[in-house]
């Protein structure tokens, strides 16, 4: 299992609450810990469902989605908060 441990948005993007505007996210646990970019993590998901989740309880699973511009991403699957899990991670 790997953890999503924080996010780096975009360029001119800090304080967006778009997931498109998630750059790439940090990625800890399997001993390959390391910044991924989104695109890499969706096509991950697609071979591995189930093998990233966010690591803010309730440890959501981050699934791939792609945007009405067929841009590829990644989002956590909902909950009671409201937001997207995967936003409430410390940004750098």
């Amino acid at each position: 299992m790997m953890y999503a441990k924080y996010i780096r948005m975009k360029s001119g993007c800090q304080n967006s609450y778009y997931l498109t505007e998630i750059d790439s996210i940090y990625l800890e646990g399997e001993n390959r810990s390391g910044l991924y970019k989104k695109e890499e993590i969706h096509e991950f998901l697609k071979v591995y469902p189930g093998r990233v989740k966010v690591s803010l309880p309730p440890y959501p699973d981050v699934i791939p989605a792609v945007s009405v511009r067929n841009e590829r991403y990644v989002k956590s699957t909902p909950n009671e908060s409201g937001d997207d899990n995967l936003l409430r991670l410390r940004r750098v």
